[in-house]
């Protein structure tokens, strides 16, 4: 019986530390597999966001023909000195002075209004194509982490299959130590127990997948349910470079852009200090015995009392415009903290990888062996070793989370504004 033991513990022993488990998932969920890229794609794909953008675009531009335009001409139709006493009262021929009126009127603002006008309109289509850009990096960005978390829990959750099997092994094994009069007989639950645990561990993952699968869902629609397709570009990301495009920032952008607004909106209130003038044309037709006449009015503003009314108006776009400039100065300082932050964690983070690469699974492997070795010897507990092998699994489920999130901070770094999607070694 002791011959046909030790040959059971070498077999488990090599299979148990090497490790080589696989990092796929095995079963498709859906026909056609599911790429970075064309997750990218469907994103901007009829997506809800953009659409809306989209609508908000095509009505600034719409609204940009008639902002130079005069208002429309007014048409008064009326009665002129009609008497209401007298002989002739009521009577629309019988006095001189009484005329059947029409008359075309047409108001003429400032020339300077009017360019203001168009000016704004115009301000208004870069504003509404600024928050289009923003839709459009957000989806994107969006778009590009929700598929890293999954294609990073999957490669957590493709870890067990390798795992379970190791279990199996290492419950023969026991049942060989014991049979060979080795051992407790309480050995025997603890590959049992070991193996509810990882069930358990794996449960939480499918969840977390689950979970990722929805959010993926919110910006390409069904297709997120799809098997995933190779894995995230790696890009090669430059700190300066970065920082110059933080100063394009969407947010940024966008936020210029209603700067735009308020400066052609301030020259508006200015112009609002020049008089606008209008035209009127009349015929006035009277009774047979007279003459019919005709008649030419040009009305003009007076803006009088510009301390009352315009220029409170000016001074308020004025003070919009410098509280502006305030919050566009903060949003690039806060968008420069936050590559900052990104930044310094994505150091850490390439640290924390290679560290765990390089140190700590070697560490963990050799540990498993140790324990292992042990425990066939008679010098160890199985506890010892159990407790080795969920070291090591956290170690390899760490691994993984780390690559994960250093995935996510890059894509994140990368979708700064709207670049196109061009991967690089990093």
């Amino acid at each position: 019986m002791p011959c046909s033991v030790q040959p059971i513990g070498h077999r488990f022993s090599r299979k148990l530390i090497a490790f080589a488990f696989p990092l796929a998932v095995a079963v498709p969920l859906g026909a056609t597999p599911l790429s970075f890229e064309q997750a990218l794609s469907l994103s901007t794909q009829g997506a809800p966001t953009l659409a809306s953008a989209q609508a908000k675009v095509d009505a600034a531009r719409a609204a940009t023909a008639p902002a130079g335009e005069l208002p429309d001409p007014k048409l008064a139709l009326g009665v002129e000195n009609l008497p209401i006493g007298g002989p002739d009262r009521y009577s629309l021929t019988g006095d001189f002075m009484t005329m059947q009126r029409i008359a075309y009127m047409q108001d003429v603002p400032n020339r300077g209004k009017r360019d203001a006008r168009v000016a704004v309109a115009q301000a208004k289509v870069k504003q509404a194509e600024s928050a289009q850009q923003l839709s459009m990096v957000s989806v994107r960005r969006e778009t590009a982490m929700a598929w890293i978390r999954r294609y990073a829990l999957e490669q957590q959750i493709a870890l067990f299959d390798g795992l379970f099997r190791q279990n199996k092994l290492l419950e023969s094994a026991v049942q060989a130590q014991l049979a060979s009069g080795r051992g407790s007989i309480t050995d025997v639950l603890m590959p049992r127990q070991e193996a509810a645990m990882l069930s358990e561990r794996l449960d939480e993952l499918q969840a977390q997948r689950a979970q990722a699968i929805a959010t993926l869902q919110r910006w390409i629609g069904t297709a997120a349910g799809e098997a995933l397709d190779g894995a995230p570009p790696s890009w090669s990301l430059d700190r300066e470079a970065l920082t110059h495009r933080v100063q394009g920032h969407p947010d940024v952008n966008l936020l210029s852009s209603m700067g735009l607004v308020l400066d052609a909106e301030l020259r508006e209130a200015q112009a609002a200090k020049k008089p606008d003038w209008g035209v009127e044309l009349a015929y006035q037709r009277r009774g047979e015995q007279f003459g019919d006449m005709v008649s030419v009015k040009v009305t003009f503003d007076l803006p009088t009392a510009p301390t009352k009314r315009q220029d409170p108006l000016i001074a308020a776009k004025q003070l919009e415009r410098l509280g502006l400039d305030a919050e566009l100065e903060l949003l690039r300082r806060e968008h420069l903290q936050e590559l900052n932050t990104q930044w310094a964690e994505l150091e850490r983070l390439n640290l924390a990888v290679e560290r765990n690469q390089t140190v700590l699974q070697p560490l963990m492997r050799d540990k498993v062996a140790l324990t292992l070795s042990a425990y066939q010897a008679g010098k160890g507990s199985l506890v010892e070793h159990l407790a080795a092998r969920r070291e090591f699994l956290e170690t390899q489920l760490r691994f993984l989370s780390l690559q994960g999130e250093r995935q996510a901070i890059s894509a994140s770094l990368f979708f700064i504004n709207d670049a196109p999607l061009t991967g690089g070694a990093q």
